[in-house]
């Protein structure tokens, strides 16, 4: 299904709420300006298979443009608003993109690439407009709303970040099918794992160019149901969503959760937050005593997935799975999961750790790198996202880290996520990192890059008292051997933490294992 199904027997049901202004766009009008938008596209003579990329910020024509390219039967590209001018040309002449529409939230950087995009004819900016770009509203309202004929659906090719290098678009191995026979990547596993119908609202804190909200915020209107859309994750006014939209399904990060639970414990009481059935986390491991206090605070609705923008495999528990298996990210549904030792062969025993490979999800490639795609794979078919982890004598899947931040100090194999899950719990901690640094006598060391909590002031003090903590939580090897403060940490808006760039800047000068 898609929004005309429902545009056809709800036609006003909201399809979309942006939360700080209360606007809604009915499933009517997500339909008419998505069969617009579809034929803005073909009058300039885009076809079926043809790519087009996006650049704005939480807008909320941004579901309806993503529904527009995919009735077109288009390959779209949302592009973090946060990138580079760099950054973003990269992406838009890699993608081989017919088609750029940003916003004037993107202005200067639009003027920037107005020069650096050749091959970009249709060029579309929101809310106004600068040389080089046509209105948005003007070039839509000149279409009609009826739909094209023969539609087939388009999907997404987004790129994910990496550890190294320049990001590659993620290309589903998929065929341009009816848009009434195309089924949605997370569309059916929303009803089936997390009871979504149409009557649920679910609530959307993050920016929507990343591959989980723009996949479920689509999958949202594939089942009829409505999308209340923040502008940026804020704890207090999330839990102020919920509570005055009726949430009953959102989607988050483990870092939303340490930021809702580090909010006053009276600001938390004094929100009702009983409509909530289901809330789902994914994208980084969730420490265990976060997710202790949230089910704690919630009762049982937390669901947890682990999956990749790649959509090769999927792995699923539910609260009641977790508090039995306290760690995990859950088993793996519709694919198999292999542990694998450095000998490319099952690791020998249950618990042993290694990198994690799917078999049986779902295939895609690296556009443009046939080097990327292959070190993905395995000799017998399998692919892997880079990820290590165990699995229990259960098979339930436990994550130790990405491979690329191991840090090896004196041959010892050191995951630095655990001593991230001790940190982030101390009080006086708002985000940490930890990575491994230079050292002339071990090659690495244990380094924690801290962002301190309000009203806390950093330093020597400070740093020995972090470093204290660990050592009541891990074994010394594990533990930060000095503390940096620092006051923001390069972290994405879903949560995403570049790491890479923390390295980057210790490792100037050195021979880094990463680069």
């Amino acid at each position: 299904m898609f929004p005309g199904t429902f545009a056809a027997s709800h036609p006003d049901r909201p399809a979309i709420v942006m939360a700080s202004t209360g606007d809604v766009i009915t499933y009517r009008e997500l339909d008419d300006e998505a069969n617009r938008i579809s034929r803005l596209f073909r009058s300039a003579g885009f076809e079926v298979g043809d790519h087009v990329a996006l650049c704005l910020e939480n807008h909320p024509r941004y579901l309806p443009l993503l529904w527009g390219a995919h009735y077109a039967g288009l390959i779209y590209t949302a592009m973090s608003s946060r990138l580079t001018t760099d950054e973003m040309a990269y992406i838009i002449e890699n993608c081989e993109a017919k088609g750029f529409i940003t916003s004037n939230y993107k202005r200067e950087q639009a003027e920037e690439l107005a020069d650096r995009m050749p091959n970009v004819s249709l060029r579309l900016m929101l809310d106004g407009t600068i040389d080089g770009y046509e209105a948005y509203e003007e070039a839509v309202a000149e279409q009609p709303a009826e739909a094209l004929d023969d539609r087939r659906a388009g999907f997404d090719m987004l790129y994910s970040s990496g550890t190294t290098g320049r990001p590659k678009g993620v290309k589903p191995s998929s065929e341009f099918l009816p848009i009434e026979e195309a089924p949605h990547s997370v569309g059916g596993m929303l009803g089936v794992l997390f009871g979504l119908t149409e009557e649920s609202v679910y609530l959307s804190p993050a920016p929507l160019y990343h591959a989980a909200p723009l996949r479920f915020c689509m999958g949202i209107h594939v089942n009829g149901a409505t999308v209340v859309v923040m502008e940026r994750f804020d704890p207090e006014e999330y839990l102020a969503a919920i509570a005055s939209h009726g949430v009953t399904h959102s989607q988050v990060v483990p870092t939303m959760f340490v930021r809702l639970l580090k909010l006053d414990p009276d600001v938390r009481a004094s929100y009702d937050v009983s409509s909530l059935q289901f809330c789902v986390h994914a994208a980084a491991p969730c420490p265990v005593a976060v997710k202790e206090q949230m089910i704690d605070w919630w009762g049982p609705v937390i669901h947890e997935y682990y999956a990749g923008t790649e959509g090769n495999g999927f792995v699923y528990c539910n609260s009641e799975m977790w508090l039995g298996h306290k760690g995990t990210v859950g088993m793996p549904i519709g694919c198999t999961v292999h542990i694998v030792g450095e000998d490319g062969e099952d690791v020998p025993n249950v618990g042993d750790e290694g990198t994690i490979y799917f078999e049986g999800g779902g295939s895609f490639e690296y556009h443009g790198d046939a080097e990327k795609t292959a070190g993905s794979r395995h000799p017998k078919g399998w692919s892997t996202l880079g990820d290590v982890g165990k699995l229990d004598e259960d098979g339930f899947l436990y994550l130790t880290d990405r491979k690329a931040y191991m840090i090896i100090s004196g041959g010892v194999n050191i995951y630095p996520q655990e001593a991230e899950n001790v940190l982030t719990m101390h009080p006086k901690v708002f985000d940490v990192a930890v990575i491994g640094v230079p050292n002339e006598d071990f090659g690495e060391e244990v380094k924690a890059v801290v962002q301190v909590a309000d009203g806390i002031e950093p330093g020597p003090e400070l740093e020995r008292e972090l470093i204290a903590f660990t050592k009541e939580h891990l074994a010394d090897v594990k533990c930060p051997r000095s503390v940096d403060f620092r006051d923001e940490l390069p972290r994405h808006p879903t949560g995403k933490l570049y790491k890479r760039l923390l390295k980057d800047e210790y490792w100037a000068g050195h021979d880094s294992r990463i680069i």
